[in-house]
């Protein structure tokens, strides 16, 4: 007979239950059956004074946590290499009106011209002479003015060496020929990085790959407060995504730590950094996200093998964790609606019973003896 047997009243005579399973989940289990005692999540089981007495609620579970924004240290932002120098809009006039200028300086030199008929014979005064100069002169600055304006792209005028404003009108547009004009693209722009070379916060060796959306926002500053201002934002790219990642570690093998897996919190503090970054050389980034963190070659093995590991442990944890809930839910309805009176001996049995029929039902390892 086994000990069960005589947990139960006289007149009920259960059927026989064939239960297997291995000790490790039975010695799991055995916390119940200890008054004053816990286990993970269960709670200690007490026969109650009177049969009608309630079983004491479990706790209920926790809401989630939201998992919070990468934390970056702050550092004073960096200082404007010039104060003075911000884009200006510089002078333009239309292209109609230069075209109709050098047309109007042509006919006036036609003119006078016809007038001095026969050439070839024919003696001009010095104030034609002084009338076709003009007309040239003007002809020269009209057409020679002329310049075509692109959508998505602006003139930047400099005069020996000093800036002169910006010019963004588009179509045909008369800009003076005497100063240095310079074409700078201000169209929205994305740039996909190599795959960059960084450490997480526990030392490990990742393999990272930005994708930066961006564009020129100030023209003056992106071509004379830095040498070149592509070059400069693929440095600090490389900088920043350096020192946002090595703030979190890659994975988190034990409890949920955060982790450079959330995209979201890791893009949001990067374009954060970013555009702080390249504010002062008139570049504004509107987003920097990570579109593939991986670990380097070196060490990609290792990780995932420990990543195998933590995998297998926690869903040991969830499935043993689910077995001794079921089971302290079950002993308690037992006791509490008095269908069962229990000492520690015969509770303890109960439990060990109980915990491996659940887990050979929920797939647990495989037994290797039976009691």
């Amino acid at each position: 007979m086994r000990p069960t047997d005589t947990l139960l009243r006289p007149g009920h005579r259960p059927e026989a239950v064939e239960l297997t399973g291995a000790a490790a989940w039975a010695r799991a289990a055995e916390s119940i059956a200890r008054p004053g005692e816990r286990t993970g999540r269960t709670a200690s089981v007490r026969p109650p004074a009177h049969p009608t007495e309630q079983a004491p609620q479990s706790p209920q579970p926790q809401p989630p946590q939201a998992v919070p924004p990468v934390a970056v240290p702050r550092r004073p932002p960096p200082s404007d290499p010039d104060p003075d120098l911000v884009e200006r809009r510089a002078p333009a006039l239309p292209g109609s009106l230069a075209v109709l200028a050098g047309l109007t300086a042509l006919a006036g030199a036609a003119a006078t011209l016809w007038r001095a008929r026969p050439l070839s014979g024919a003696r001009l005064p010095p104030w034609q002479w002084a009338a076709l100069a003009g007309c040239a002169v003007v002809a020269v600055v009209a057409f020679g003015g002329l310049t075509r304006g692109r959508t998505g792209s602006a003139w930047v005028l400099s005069l020996f060496g000093r800036y002169r404003g910006t010019v963004r009108r588009t179509g045909l547009a008369w800009v003076s020929p005497f100063v240095l004009r310079r074409r700078i693209d201000i169209r929205l722009r994305h740039w996909r990085s190599e795959p960059i070379s960084v450490v997480d916060a526990e030392g490990s060796a990742l393999r990272v790959v930005v994708l930066v959306v961006w564009s020129v926002r100030d023209t003056a500053r992106a071509l004379y407060a830095v040498d070149d201002h592509l070059g400069y934002l693929r440095e600090q790219v490389e900088a920043a995504t350096a020192r946002v990642l090595s703030q979190l570690p890659a994975d988190a093998f034990r409890g949920d730590a955060p982790t450079l897996r959330n995209a979201e919190a890791v893009g949001d503090a990067l374009t954060r950094m970013l555009a702080a970054e390249c504010r002062p050389v008139g570049i504004a980034v509107f987003s920097a996200q990570p579109t593939r963190i991986e670990y380097a070659p070196e060490v990609a093995a290792a990780m995932q093998r420990r990543q195998i590991a933590a995998l297998d442990a926690k869903h040991r944890d969830t499935v043993l964790t689910g077995v001794i809930d079921a089971v302290d839910d079950t002993v308690t309805r037992l006791t509490t609606r008095g269908l069962v009176v229990l000492d520690d001996f015969e509770r303890q049995a109960l439990v060990k019973d109980l915990t491996v029929a659940f887990c050979t039902r929920r797939g647990g390892p495989a037994p290797q003896d039976q009691e």
